[in-house]
């Protein structure tokens, strides 16, 4: 066995006992490798029950472990909804068998994300890591702050997919030039920044914890910033993507479509600004895979959403910190410290071990997940996961 008293290690103060007997660590040459707390996504779609064919809970979980995360929080948006502790439990045990990684799942906050009754929050708050109806926008304003109270009795989170269905029109893209030059109809960012500004309002009325989901525009930035100022007890994420690109990047082609859609320069340096005063505190990746079929319709009718879990470090790492945007310390802190802060996710004898060095070029074929549709797709990169542990346990491993 190895000296593991000099390992270079990253916003971890001790390594545990259980991760330093992991005889992986044996083959470890730690003059080329950074070891890292374990990654925490609190916005992942691993579509199970319900929509296996797109993803698992194996095969996500499996994919979130090469992507150096050992934890993860799944979105509500399956068959069925968990909204009832007879649903949620369809999901754990699935979580239970499956998993090589912890996944924390969301209830929704409405009765099979209709929007029209409450869910039975009661019964699934022992289990439900938070509530959210993510995909769908809660657009009655009577029934969020009803959620909202409920949730704080509960000590619960409300995690808001934020997105003004009267304000859509049909859109798919930005509403913004390449939209417009390539006759597009464009999805205004009104339509998200709007239900902030509206639950905004109601977590300060009713003192609620509230969390955002994956903003995407300059005023949804402004209006957190200045809640936070004012003592909102709020919180809220972005993804890697908005961070990266644009829609000047866009082409004619599914795996530039997600929701909320890529937006302008000036929404991506505000988001960047966010990141780095502190107003946006986490990255999640909102991964969310789809069959092939599902994203070789184009722009217009391909289905929202892209893969991401396994390669959002490298991205992160090598558009941000190597171009001296962030340390590598604050990209640690939003992708493994603030996410298990807000949400009480504990972080038991797990690690990521990373190459930084190492170049490769993202190949969708190389994925473990079941989704292959990412705009990223033939980009170089730095960085390779050569181990994750969670638990104590290996539970991924390049060599």
């Amino acid at each position: 066995m190895q000296n593991f008293s000099k390992p270079k290690t990253v916003m971890i103060d001790k390594l545990s006992d259980a991760v330093l007997s992991n005889g992986d660590f044996a083959d470890l040459n730690f003059e080329k490798s950074v070891i890292f707390p374990g990654f925490c996504d609190v916005h992942v779609h691993f579509r199970e029950p319900g929509f296996s064919y797109k993803e698992t809970i194996k095969s996500g979980s499996l994919a979130a472990a090469r992507g150096g995360y050992t934890a993860v929080c799944t979105m509500p948006n399956l068959n069925p909804v968990p909204d009832s502790a007879e649903n949620l439990n369809k999901q754990l045990e699935i979580i239970k068998r499956d998993a090589v990684i912890n996944v924390y799942p969301y209830g929704s906050i409405t009765e099979a994300q209709k929007g029209e009754h409450i869910s039975k929050m009661d019964e699934m708050a022992e289990n439900a890591i938070a509530f959210s109806d993510d995909g769908r926008g809660v657009q009655s304003q009577e029934l969020m702050k009803e959620a909202m109270l409920k949730a704080k009795s509960l000590g619960k989170i409300i995690v808001a997919h934020c997105e003004d269905n009267s304000l859509l029109f049909g859109g798919y893209i930005h509403a913004g030039a390449y939209a417009k030059k390539h006759g597009h109809r464009g999805i205004c960012s009104e339509s998200e920044w709007k239900p902030i500004e509206r639950d905004l309002k109601l977590a300060r009325e009713t003192g609620c914890s509230y969390h955002i989901c994956h903003i995407s525009c300059k005023e949804s930035v402004e209006l957190i910033r200045r809640a936070k100022s004012e003592g909102v007890d709020v919180t809220c994420e972005t993804a890697p993507h908005y961070l990266i690109l644009t829609d000047d990047c866009l082409e004619e082609d599914g795996k530039f479509k997600m929701n909320p859609p890529l937006r302008s320069f000036e929404d991506r340096q505000a988001l960047i600004d966010g990141i780095k005063d502190g107003t946006i505190d986490m990255i999640a990746t909102d991964h969310a895979p789809h069959s092939a079929e599902e994203k070789s319709r184009g722009l217009e009718k391909s289905a929202f959403g892209i893969v991401g879990i396994e390669t959002a470090f490298q991205l992160l790492y090598t558009h941000l910190v190597k171009n001296n945007i962030i340390s590598l310390e604050r990209l640690i802190e939003l992708m493994a410290v603030n996410p298990r802060k807000r949400f009480n996710i504990p972080i038991c004898d797990d690690c990521t071990v990373w190459n930084l060095n190492e170049k490769t070029v993202i190949n969708p074929d190389d994925f473990l997940s079941k989704g292959k549709s990412t705009p990223f797709e033939n980009k170089e990169v730095f960085g390779k996961c050569v181990l994750t542990v969670c638990g104590g346990k290996t539970v991924y491993k390049l060599f």
